[in-house]
């Protein structure tokens, strides 16, 4: 049976080793490939499963890059980065 959760440690082995660039450009054609109604229902279930699963992840790695844009601090040697977990 195929995955339904897109809980953050439930993401499918070959969407958390994509980038946030080739997850979202992935996310895209299934975007417009569901709007355009074309596929079988099943087909589109599964496409829609797999892009609740891309949306997780492109907002895992957007809330990284955020926290490391957070971490950047001012000190007087100029702009550093402190250490995030």
């Amino acid at each position: 049976m195929a995955r339904t959760s897109t809980a953050a440690g439930d993401t499918p082995p070959d969407i958390a080793t994509l980038t946030f660039e080739q997850a979202l450009a992935e996310l895209e054609g299934i975007v417009k490939a569901l709007e355009s109604g074309a596929g079988a229902l099943e087909a589109s279930v599964a496409a829609y499963q797999r892009g609740a699963a891309l949306r997780g992840h492109c907002e895992r790695k957007l809330a990284e890059a955020e926290q490391k844009v957070q971490a950047i601090v001012e000190g007087p040697a100029g702009l550093t980065l402190r250490d995030v977990e």
